[in-house]
């Protein structure tokens, strides 16, 4: 994939689930008459999408045992900061520590809560200094493009669309009765039968906020390469170490899913992990996650590309 195509994919994605779903979400007002009941649905749905994105910092700091980098404690990482930070022409984020195991790295925060760039305890552990510092600069990439902002926005109406549908699927029988009542066109029957219709709906739009999702990741890895020297080299290397850590960590019993409440934000799926059989140099490994072949029904379902996809992804731009 170019970065033409890659633009090209972004825009087109987040215009077709936005206008599919304001269409879809007008038609509903339509046919529900804008009831009491409905405003009540929508204002409490509205509320806990703002609440969450409000708390997520808090959350996010006590379920990884986030703690702030002491100045002068990694000062190579925190030049890098800076540095990616100017040159992508944005304030430069917290940087923090992850006290868990798993090697990865996650961006987040709000501009109340500030935001940040956390590497974990693991991924300094297994990660020579300029590898980690391709990984920030994915990170920072993230929070220069908004990206937590923009999957919230695109998916909120799929969401809406998703949850009317399931409260349809409850009370639809109510709200059909009322209908009637009112001299509406709606029936009990007709309005659960609305509801199961976008519960499917709201799957299918839920599916391309997913696909964006995974076009923001490589958007994220562009910018490490573009922003780090070498950078496409060795973010490839570096989630090589991820999933060959990640992957060690699983075969020696340990529950690597225990830190996937927030999965969506690490750098690499926790699914995502590679045992490899004789390798003692990186590349090679690279070379070989690279001629995996992805699985369509796996990658349909997940926020980030498979890694093969994201490393050829990677060589392009390196190769460009």
């Amino acid at each position: 994939m170019s970065l033409a195509k890659l633009y090209a994919s972004m825009a087109l994605t987040i215009m077709v689930v936005t206008v599919v779903s304001l269409l879809l979400f007008m038609g509903l007002l339509y046919l529900l008459n804008y009831s009491v009941s409905l405003q009540l649905v929508l204002g409490f749905i509205v509320a806990v999408y703002v609440i969450q994105w409000l708390l997520a910092p808090y959350i996010i700091d006590a379920l990884y045992h986030v703690r702030p980098v002491k100045p002068g404690e990694m000062p190579w990482l925190e030049n890098a900061v800076r540095e990616i930070s100017m040159k992508s022409g944005i304030e430069p984020p917290k940087l923090v520590v992850a006290e868990i195991d798993i090697p990865n790295a996650f961006a987040y925060g709000t501009p109340f809560s500030g935001y940040k760039v956390a590497v974990t305890r693991g991924l300094l552990e297994i990660l020579p200094k300029d590898e980690v510092v391709a990984v920030v600069g994915h990170e920072i990439g993230h929070i220069k493009h908004r990206d937590v902002v923009v999957i919230m926005l695109v998916g909120l109406i799929p969401t809406i669309i998703a949850w009317l549908g399931n409260y349809l699927l409850r009370w639809g029988w109510l709200i059909g009765w009322e209908s009637r009542r009112e001299g509406g066109s709606l029936t009990p029957l007709a309005a659960v039968a609305l509801g199961a219709f976008l519960v499917f709906i709201g799957f299918i739009l839920n599916l391309g906020v997913l696909y964006l999702s995974r076009l923001r990741e490589y958007y994220a890895d562009s910018h490490s390469a573009m922003t780090v020297p070498g950078g496409s080299r060795k973010l490839m290397r570096a989630l090589a170490r991820i999933m060959l850590a990640t992957g060690y960590l699983k075969k020696h019993g340990v529950h690597v899913e225990r830190y996937g409440q927030l999965k969506t934000l690490f750098i690499s799926s926790l699914d995502h992990a590679f045992v490899a059989h004789g390798y003692s140099d990186i590349d090679a490994v690279v070379e070989e996650i690279k001629r995996m072949k992805p699985s369509l029904l796996e990658e349909l379902f997940s926020t980030h590309p498979h890694p093969a996809k994201r490393f050829r992804f990677l060589e392009s731009l390196a190769l460009a």
